[in-house]
């Protein structure tokens, strides 16, 4: 005799045929609710990235339908001048203003750290910068503090130093514009504070009873913790740095005394609006697009030799 074992029926199939139509509803509803913003992308970002490609092998003004030169902007490149001297500014710019920020927003952020009176406050202040980085009201501003008359020579006047003329020479017309995006840090400053919050006391302690001064647990507590943060904003503010324009535009319009604080952005705003070569300028903007990729792709590659993460350790 054979015996049978009576099947029981598992609720499984009968699951899944009413859960696939809910989830099709759900995913339906998901793309409903975000297609404003898909179709703005596609319209606004997607569709003029691919027109841009395409315009950069061609030579437009505009008012004419683009002519198709293939590569003959970006040889153009190789004996414009004025399009090298606007590299080496900019990479001028970003080499020496990133860096200060960002020590400068560390120390910030390390003296915010801990339970002061108003610190909240303070915190506020010095992130008030940041709101209204890239206004043309704070350009102006700064254009009449480094004034040849403006209020920092009359300052330094006071002291008995003879100040320079800032925007008028050469030698010092970047320096301005360096120190707006170093005062322009507290965008970063939260940043690390916000990272600073989590680090465990106890390593202090620890280091603090096996006699490491400031300097000690500085070097061997708070960098290596602190480290997937300034990788983050080393990123962010190396992406931004080279995208500078405003200040460029307005503190130091024409790009300055012969030429020394003429930025990449800025030159190519004059290519594609001043001079109607919007062909030429979209070359530049992809060849910017391809310099920014290649800074953010060398510190992702060498972030493995000086950013640590939890779960590195934990393995």
């Amino acid at each position: 005799m054979h015996s049978t074992i009576p099947r029981v029926k598992t609720p499984n199939a009968t699951v899944r045929r009413t859960s696939s139509p809910r989830k099709r509803y759900n995913t339906l509803m998901g793309y409903l609710f975000i297609s404003p913003w898909l179709i703005g992308f596609f319209i606004f970002t997607f569709l003029p990235i691919i027109v841009s490609l395409v315009l950069a092998f061609t030579s437009y003004d505009i008012l004419s339908s683009p002519r198709w030169v293939g590569l003959a902007n970006f040889q153009q490149m190789w004996s414009d001048r004025r399009y090298w001297n606007a590299v080496r500014t900019t990479f001028l710019y970003v080499f020496t203003s990133v860096p200060l920020r960002l020590i400068f927003a560390l120390a910030v952020a390390m003296l915010m750290n801990g339970a002061y009176r108003l610190v909240g406050l303070y915190r506020a202040i010095y992130y008030v910068p940041s709101l209204v980085g890239g206004s043309v009201a704070v350009a102006v501003m700064w254009r009449q503090l480094f004034g040849e008359s403006g209020a920092i020579n009359l300052g330094l006047s006071l002291l008995g130093v003879d100040g320079p003329n800032w925007l008028g020479n050469p030698r010092t017309v970047l320096i301005p514009i360096i120190i707006l995006a170093v005062w322009q840090f507290g965008s970063p400053m939260l940043i690390f504070l916000a990272g600073l919050k989590q680090i465990p006391q106890e390593l202090y302690e620890a280091a603090s009873i096996d006699g490491a001064g400031g300097w000690r647990q500085f070097r061997s507590i708070t960098l290596p913790m602190l480290s997937p943060v300034i990788f983050f904003n080393l990123v962010m503010q190396l992406i931004s740095g080279f995208l500078v324009f405003t200040q460029g535009l307005i503190i130091a319009p024409g790009g300055g005394p012969l030429q020394r604080a003429l930025f990449y952005s800025v030159y190519l705003y004059e290519k594609g609006f001043a001079q109607s070569q919007m062909g030429y300028a979209s070359a530049m903007a992809w060849v910017l697009l391809i310099i920014i990729g290649f800074f953010t792709i060398l510190v992702f590659k060498t972030s493995d030799n000086w950013v640590f993460y939890d779960s590195k350790e934990d393995a």
